[in-house]
């Protein structure tokens, strides 16, 4: 466990208990700080194991000019739609407000971090930096947004490499944590209330590389026009070694993907590695992650080729076209991650002959942006509080069946598929929606999905 030296002896307030809060109390008692903890869900505070150097009450109760600071679960509003109370108590006495991230970089500042944000993707190229960073040798721990908390992550020395996966929400919270390595691979609209609008979300993406010095990489994966944007900016002003990578053209100074190839410009002699085929990495989008993790290695001294090799090896992640089972020659995929139309585009992309289940508390724009997709989809299964809304998105244009629950929509889905007998058909959950609605998280969602088509599988 990670010890934070300077908040030794000092008060620190944490609200937010979930997870994460729960990993940072422990880290910092183990710093011998003492904690001052809470959270506006009375289950969430009960769910807490008392502890020497741990209080739990209300902030209201705290002796505010004796805080060290407050850490902050990402997902309490720091500034929109209106800051929390605990917030504007904080900035009033000047508290610095941090999150996870930031205690693990003040535990260790000598390690090298690298850090993976963006809207789309991000999980991906994490787990897969996280991956090929082992493979090749290195002592690796992936933590961040990606699901295990930054405080709870091993203390692994100097020459540790740490792959962090940073919300927008993590990076309003950073103050003194640092990326060896930064990335940037998209911006499409997200969060938007949270930010305000979305220039705002695109000033707090572009704190990935805030604090990073002429001896650090940023890589901006230049494939739409905000990062393209960005990328120019970085050129102007920053002292890094900027990298940019793509999936759609030659990038001089950066690295390509296209067709199972990588074309490796970095060092401004072209390199060509061929990937061929990778089963748990489909779709164009991951070309995109698969060349900003492929940078990022190189970034920190990787070998190409074993860096090519350890690729291969990805076992895919959890959740994200993730590949569950073929049942008489269909293919079931858990995209549960994909919360969003954007993030749903990709899956749809890597597919053909698709029996889709959608749906759950609707974004922003619901599936409008999918429209041109359509054609690839043989049947739409809806779910949640999206029922109605994607009905009459598809209606006229794809068939669909009203499921209300991810359950009938696995048990319909099914049914079809195996009575049309399409080849390469996939049953593919990607909800293009948030889980809130049935489900705890996108991770209890495909979890579900999982067991519900282990069961078919069974019955044969």
């Amino acid at each position: 466990m990670i010890k934070v030296s300077e908040f030794m002896g000092k008060d620190v307030a944490v609200f937010g208990l979930g997870k994460a809060g729960q990993a940072a109390i422990d880290a910092l008692i183990n710093s011998g700080a003492r904690v001052f903890a809470w959270d506006d869900k009375e289950e969430s505070v009960s769910n807490v194991r008392p502890k020497s150097g741990l209080t739990i009450s209300k902030y209201d109760t705290y002796d505010w000019n004796k805080i060290a600071a407050l850490v902050l679960s990402p997902g309490i509003p720091l500034t929109h739609p209106e800051p929390h109370a605990i917030v504007k108590i904080a900035k009033k006495h000047s508290c610095p407000i941090i999150c996870d991230i930031e205690l693990l970089f003040l535990a260790n500042p000598q390690a090298n971090y690298i850090g993976i944000t963006g809207t789309n993707g991000k999980s991906t190229t994490t787990a897969l930096i996280g991956h090929i960073s082992r493979e090749i040798g290195n002592k690796t721990a992936v933590g961040g947004n990606i699901g295990t908390s930054a405080s709870s992550l091993p203390a692994l020395g100097n020459d540790g490499k740490y792959v962090i996966e940073v919300s927008s929400y993590q990076l309003d919270l950073l103050q003194k944590t640092k990326f060896n390595v930064a990335i940037l691979l998209n911006i499409t609209p997200d969060h938007l209330d949270r930010h305000g609008n979305m220039q705002g979300y695109i000033d707090v993406k572009k704190k990935i590389y805030a604090r990073q010095s002429s001896n650090d990489y940023s890589i901006v994966a230049v494939d739409d026009e905000h990062t393209q944007k960005i990328f120019e900016e970085l050129k102007l002003k920053s002292a890094t070694k900027i990298i940019p990578v793509s999936c759609l053209k030659k990038v001089p100074g950066g690295v390509f993907i296209d067709k199972g190839v990588i074309y490796d410009n970095i060092n401004k002699t072209e390199q060509k590695f061929a990937l061929g085929k990778l089963q748990r990495l489909p779709g164009k989008h991951n070309e995109q992650n698969i060349a900003a993790a492929y940078a990022a290695m190189v970034c920190i001294g990787g070998k190409p080729e074993k860096i090519v090799e350890a690729i291969k090896s990805f076992p895919g992640l959890e959740h994200r076209i993730q590949h569950v089972a073929n049942i008489k020659g269909i293919n079931f995929v858990n995209d549960s991650k994909a919360t969003n139309a954007e993030a749903a585009e990709k899956a749809i992309l890597s597919f053909e002959n698709i029996f889709w289940i959608a749906g759950g508390v609707p974004k922003s724009g619901g599936i409008s942006a999918l429209e041109p997709l359509y054609s690839k989809i043989k049947h739409a299964f809806l779910i949640g509080q999206a029922e109605e809304d994607f009905a009459k998105s598809l209606d006229g244009k794809v068939k669909f069946t009203k499921c209300k629950n991810l359950e009938t929509a696995v048990t319909e889905a099914a049914k079809v598929a195996f009575e049309k007998k399409i080849k390469d058909s996939v049953v593919l959950l990607s909800p293009a929606c948030a889980s809130f609605d049935q489900f705890k998280n996108f991770e209890e969602r495909g979890a579900a999905f999982c067991k519900l088509v282990e069961q078919i599988s069974v019955k044969g």
